[in-house]
């Protein structure tokens, strides 16, 4: 049987909960030594994903920053990149992203329906898989599975990271909280309504609490629940 991968989802949120405001340009919630952690969990997973409203939207190269870290990869046998990652229903994806032209391998995994378009935009950007007639969380962890990736991260957006926790499929979740407030209600939040396992009344088990300058990182295990 195909192990899937330990999947660690990871945002950056304001204290009322928003990923984002709604200007053009995107917020920045984290500090520089934040940013920094963040690459430290990029350059020690085997895949990062992200959907494909975050691509169009954030236009990320979606790298890990550090030569150090490129470097160390390398000497450990794996690729200069982890795996970049993303997932589309709709099939809306541009070329001209320029998540497809940094960095190493490249894998849009998508559906029945959307999987001619996707190849027919991004020729040899990227590898192209179908799940299925319909978006599975479980196939798709399964397809990275049978590609070696051990660490997943999932780097958003708001809709990723809800579907991932209602599914039960998250292993870990590393929220770093900053000290502002957005304020705006069509701005994009870290998770949305869904049936989450357990219910309201069930405590997620808390791993680490520490603060990196005025950010606060809180780590936690959303499958050990009280």
């Amino acid at each position: 049987m195909t192990t899937r991968p330990y999947v660690i989802l990871s945002a950056a949120m304001s204290v009322d909960g928003y990923l984002d405001d709604t200007s053009p340009e995107r917020l920045l919630l984290s500090n520089a030594d934040d940013f920094d952690r963040v690459d430290q969990v990029r350059a020690e997973s085997d895949a990062i994903l992200i959907g494909a409203t975050t691509m169009r939207k954030d236009n990320p190269r979606l790298l890990v920053n550090s030569d150090d870290r490129r470097a160390q990869r390398v000497a450990d046998g794996k690729p200069e990149f982890p795996l970049k990652v993303t997932v589309t229903k709709s099939g809306d994806l541009s070329a001209d992203l320029k998540f497809w032209h940094h960095g190493g391998s490249k894998l849009v995994l998508t559906v029945d329906d959307a999987a001619g378009k996707v190849r027919a935009t991004l020729r040899d950007l990227a590898d192209v898989v179908s799940v299925g007639p319909e978006l599975d969380w479980g196939l798709v962890l399964d397809e990275l599975g049978l590609r070696g990736v051990k660490q997943l991260m999932v780097e958003g957006g708001g809709s990723i990271h809800t579907q991932f926790m209602a599914a039960g499929l998250a292993d870990e979740v590393h929220l770093a909280v900053a000290p502002l407030l957005v304020g705006r209600t069509a701005a994009p939040k870290f998770l949305g309504a869904a049936d989450y396992p357990g219910g309201p009344t069930s405590r997620m088990r808390l791993l680490e609490a520490r603060t990196i300058g005025d950010v606060v990182l809180l780590r936690y295990a959303p499958k050990e629940r009280s």
